[in-house]
């Protein structure tokens, strides 16, 4: 008989890590607490250690249509644009044995969603919240609520891909929602119509640097889009409503961060878009993402800041990987121990990079001049070869 796992979360890192599943004869139930899997987010970077598992699991083909291909990241400083350092990447399928893709997150979970509904073995349940499980002898009994109704099933397997603020997290003793960490920054993200842009600068990943804010721009949907992330120090409080700002309080905050930088950033900042604050968050790195039949994927294992852009990134190497090991053995807690050994440390790195990289960006000063004197003296090659470690493995 297949065996059967249970899925809390519908988001990139559910969807992937049920696809994985399925190919290695898992039937699947995916649990999701919203109750329509509505289009919302920005753009997001699909970088090659994950381009390399979504070709793996047959994905990467129907998404093609959606991405866009950048030639380099290049970083800038933010008052005069002037060019501290170049990273190629169409070199990338040489290098690193994958791509380097844009896409708008819409456009990813859609395609993820349509591969999962081709799956006669998955199923999705919506405006289901998964709240509790006991492990009754190696049989999962998870509980889930589905508005006033109580949902019980049973399952060989629980995948916790419920985000920041998991509950899977929380009923495995690896943390409740009390340890989420605010980054004390608020990245604002819009979209704009790809002519409100230099067309030198439609085809790269351009990240402007400054003082306690940046701004990194990439194209989206074959070039005619342009996504906008602005992200600037805030002394955000747990508890606001990420969608309390309203646009002029959003316009004012960004006119604020980027005085003083150049006409080109003061121009993409003041283009017509609706600027979305979404402050950011992380959690401290755990070193074990399972316990017997039970594991986590995605941020609900390693929530990190966007800094490093392998959020997306991780949650699809964490599908990856559980497809793999279970595709080699029956037995689900050792195949889940496994999997944690693979992940955990590596994660655990990136969230810690990213973190290291948020400090850089935001230097200010004399830390400042330095930091765009080692990047200028840092040649692309060098660049290359400092991101093998990630887009590589």
């Amino acid at each position: 008989m297949a065996r059967r796992a249970i899925i809390a979360g519908a988001g990139i890192a559910g969807l992937t890590a049920a696809i994985a599943l399925v190919q290695v004869g898992f039937r699947i139930t995916i649990y999701e607490k919203a109750d329509s899997l509505d289009e919302v987010g920005a753009g997001l970077q699909l970088t090659p250690n994950a381009t390399r598992i979504l070709a793996r699991l047959g994905l990467l083909d129907q998404m093609l249509p959606f991405v866009s291909k950048p030639r380099a990241v290049v970083v800038l400083r933010g008052r005069d644009d002037a060019e501290l350092m170049r990273l190629p990447l169409d070199s990338a399928e040489r290098r690193w044995g994958a791509a380097y893709l844009v896409i708008h997150r819409a456009d990813l979970q859609r395609a993820l969603l349509a591969a999962f509904r081709e799956q006669p073995a998955a199923t999705l349940a919506l405006g289901a919240n998964v709240r509790n499980f006991v492990n009754d002898q190696g049989t999962l009994l998870v509980e889930s609520a589905c508005g006033p109704t109580s949902i019980r099933d049973k399952a060989d397997l629980l995948i916790g891909a419920d985000g920041l603020h998991s509950r899977i997290r929380e009923r495995l003793g690896l943390g409740g929602e009390d340890q989420t960490v605010l980054a004390g920054r608020v990245a604002y993200r819009a979209i704009v119509n790809a002519d409100e842009v230099d067309p030198r600068s439609r085809r790269n990943i351009i990240l402007r640097l400054g003082s306690d804010a940046h701004l990194v721009q990439y194209p989206l949907r074959g070039g005619s889009a342009v996504n906008l992330v602005a992200t600037i120090g805030s002394p955000w409080l747990r508890g606001t409503p990420e969608r309390e700002q309203d646009e002029a309080t959003a316009r004012s905050n960004l006119e604020r961060a980027f005085a003083g930088w150049s006409n080109e950033v003061r121009a993409l900042t003041k283009a017509p878009a609706t600027w979305r604050p979404w402050p950011l968050y992380h959690r401290p790195p755990i070193s074990s993402f399972s316990l017997g039949p039970v594991a986590l994927v995605g941020d609900a294992a390693h929530p990190m800041v966007p800094f490093l852009a392998q959020g997306a990134a991780q949650a699809i190497e964490d599908a990856g990987a559980l497809g793999r090991i279970l595709a080699r053995t029956q037995d689900i807690p050792n195949a889940l121990s496994i999997y944690s050994h693979a992940r955990a440390a590596r994660a655990s790195r990136v969230q810690r990079e990213a973190l290291r990289l948020g400090r850089v960006y935001h230097m200010s000063g004399p830390l400042a001049f330095a930091r765009d004197a080692a990047m200028r003296l840092l040649g692309p090659q060098a660049l290359v070869r400092r991101y093998d470690w990630l887009y590589g493995a």
